[in-house]
């Protein structure tokens, strides 16, 4: 099965199934297992923080953070299209009681810094206090500019916020511009670094930031139902992904653009955008759903709207992109 619905959709190699049979395992609930205390130290070193907790889900992970910055009625800015706004069940809402502040975004992910700035709000009891700036990179599969993530972060910090990086697919955005995790992480005071896309694990995402900062989230973690027990053997295949799976992200930028490229080719479809392992794509309304039926027959998945997304992953290769347009010309040809 070729699946280019995200890159969520990937199997744990045999390596990977091999380190998660060996891992040494303990109470986790306890703070006594410890693989999971290895893989939350060296990813806070990584990212040049002082520690680190690791979670079932990067959405809870992301609230647990949302919830350690801001207290009950507090309010956190976000964009419009980031995952902590539009596709975590508006958790920070029913369960954190904290008030987005939501902004459009940019062409290239960022949130403008003049609406940054007009939106934090004045210290009035009329209003909800703004605490917090949370950023996404990458943002629909584009790594946010350097430049932009030191001015905003600068700026918010000089108005008294916090900042947050829903750093989901962080290590595609490092491996793409070519800095190290800890400069992605600099200008923020947490960051939730999920390993269960492109790194290829089951499951699991680390939050890291400062020690008062995860001692919060760890209560958090707790009253969100994230307490796990012998949670060694996931912490292990996010282990094995740290030293086997992000070099090799590099592989899924470049089948993206050779998937960007070879669709655009078909008259039928337009190439919105490639970045790092994303491809956005436009086709026909009336070919989406017979189209993606059509796919499937020949065992590849879609999730084929007017506007659709394509990701690539550790299980797809060149191939299998050559093989998918193949599939489409195939479908309009006919």
């Amino acid at each position: 099965m070729i699946d280019l619905r995200s890159d969520t959709v990937t199997r744990p190699s045999q390596g990977m199934l091999a380190a998660m049979t060996r891992a040494e395992t303990g109470d986790d609930v306890w703070g006594d297992d410890p693989t999971v205390l290895r893989l939350q130290a060296r990813v806070a070193e990584e990212a040049g923080k002082e520690a680190g907790l690791f979670f079932p889900s990067g959405t809870q992970s992301n609230l647990a953070a949302l919830m350690a910055h801001c207290a009950r009625g507090d309010e956190y800015i976000v964009g419009q299209l980031a995952h902590t706004y539009k596709y975590e069940g508006g958790g920070a809402a029913v369960l954190g009681s904290i008030q987005p502040q939501p902004l459009d975004n940019a062409d290239d992910g960022s949130i403008p810094l003049e609406r940054i700035a007009a939106a934090i709000k004045p210290l009035d009891d009329h209003f909800a206090r703004t605490r917090l700036l949370a950023l996404e990179n990458t943002i629909g599969g584009k790594v946010l500019p350097a430049a932009y993530v030191a001015e905003a972060t600068g700026l918010v910090r000089a108005r008294g916020l916090s900042t947050h990086l829903d750093g989901a697919r962080v290590f595609n955005a490092a491996v793409a511009s070519g800095q190290p995790l800890k400069a992605l992480a600099a200008g923020f005071d947490s960051v939730s670094i999920c390993f269960s896309k492109g790194l290829g694990a089951p499951v699991g995402s680390v939050l890291v930031g400062s020690k008062a900062l995860i001692g919060m989230a760890h209560r958090w973690r707790k009253v969100l139902g994230g307490g796990m027990r012998q949670s060694g053997l996931l912490a292990a295949a996010c282990l094995y992904a740290l030293d086997h799976n992000v070099e090799r992200l590099a592989d899924d930028h470049a089948n993206a653009a050779r998937l960007a490229a070879r669709l655009a080719q078909i008259a039928e479809v337009t190439v919105l955008s490639q970045a790092t392992n994303m491809v956005m794509a436009r086709f026909p309304q009336e070919h989406c759903a017979p189209l993606e039926a059509w796919l499937k027959e020949r065992g590849m998945l879609t999730q084929m709207l007017y506007a659709s997304r394509f990701v690539t992953h550790l299980d797809v290769s060149a191939a299998d992109v050559d093989a998918f347009v193949e599939a489409v010309k195939a479908y309009f040809a006919r």
